[in-house]
């Protein structure tokens, strides 16, 4: 079997690879662009001889297309994006190139390859995000597959176009497809931006630690094994043409979820200070633009397709997120200071 993993050196990408290559049957190719927020380091320990890695842009059709015609995968996941809302306000070209011509190419490239070869086994499993619906008010159910698209942030929008692209060689070239949407992702290798491993970096430097608006935007967190786990499953079992929502199905608000990797940095006295409390750093800062309020994305069409389950609950991965960044200090604050150079 061989796969195509694009985005590979990506904080999702690279769990997946890893997860991958546990099966001695696949071979492994990892197609990265190597960005400010691609983490080579991530898969350093990787030794097998069944994975290869190409440096590539999406967006560059003829090299695109050559080395998936030399390869001829049989799946692909399709990661490679442009992720972070708050770059996509400052810069949002990057994004639209990223993002739809990017995948564009992929599924066109993709198409042809299909359509010579006639794989009866070829799958293009195209992973998005559950910000392509759009915001939910505080008491609202669940997004579910079939609910409509309103993106609020260029990057959603980004998203959203992929997902309808993807979603129109489905229909129209009975291109074998499956998409899926997830939320709020964590865990070990995610690069500082985002807001997890952002809050860890800043309480071990006692920096503050900026919360938009009031804190009580609320989000669906899902541990990266898991979503991993799922894009397995869904690769091996899932309908093609179908798409599916991979989420936890409980929201936290923003400010109990700072609050509470606070608290478990106190109980394990991260500066010898048993009396520093993080939660004082805590600063509240002016809200982002368009700012959605709440996302949360009912799976339970994933946990219908063979009975498909969740390994731990959110404490406990958590817990072990947190301990894995303090173990991993050092890359850690040099991704921060790479990031945000002061």
């Amino acid at each position: 079997m061989k796969i195509i993993v694009t985005g590979g050196y990506g904080f999702i990408g690279s769990s997946l690879i890893k997860s991958l290559l546990t099966n001695k049957n696949y071979q492994v190719l990892n197609l990265d662009n190597v960005t400010e927020t691609s983490i080579p380091l991530s898969l350093k320990s990787v030794k097998s001889r069944n994975y290869y890695f190409s440096k590539l842009d999406i967006c560059n059709y003829n090299k695109l297309k050559k080395i998936i015609f030399e390869f001829k995968p049989n799946i692909i996941f399709h990661l490679a994006a442009e992720t972070h809302v708050d770059n996509s306000i400052t810069g949002p070209k990057k994004f639209i190139n990223t993002n739809i011509v990017g995948t564009f190419n992929l599924i066109d490239i993709c198409k042809n390859l299909y359509e010579r070869k006639k794989y009866k086994n070829f799958k293009f499993i195209h992973i998005s995000t559950d910000e392509v619906y759009g915001s939910l008010k505080k008491n609202a159910k669940s997004f579910t597959e079939k609910s409509s698209f309103k993106p609020n942030s260029p990057y959603a929008s980004s998203k959203a176009s992929s997902d309808l692209l993807v979603r129109a060689w489905i229909k129209t070239f009975k291109f074998p497809a499956i998409i899926t949407n997830c939320s709020n992702n964590y865990g070990p290798w995610q690069y500082p931006e985002k807001l997890i491993p952002l809050v860890i970096a800043k309480c071990i430097l006692k920096l503050k630690i900026p919360v938009y608006g009031n804190g009580l935007n609320e989000r669906d967190w899902l541990y990266v094994g898991d979503h991993v786990r799922a894009l397995i499953h869904i690769s091996k079992f899932g309908r093609i043409g179908e798409k599916y929502n991979i989420g936890m199905n409980r929201t936290l608000k923003n400010i109990n979820l700072i609050k509470k990797i606070c608290r478990k940095l106190d109980t394990l006295n991260l500066h010898n200070n048993k009396e520093f409390k993080h939660e004082t750093l805590i600063s509240f800062v002016k809200d982002r633009k368009g700012h959605d309020f709440k996302y949360a994305v009912n799976s339970a069409k994933l946990k219908k397709l063979r009975k498909f389950k969740y390994e731990k609950n959110f404490d406990t991965t958590l817990s072990e997120t947190i301990l894995w960044y303090l173990d991993n200090k050092k890359w850690l604050i040099n991704a921060y200071f790479k990031k945000f150079k002061r």
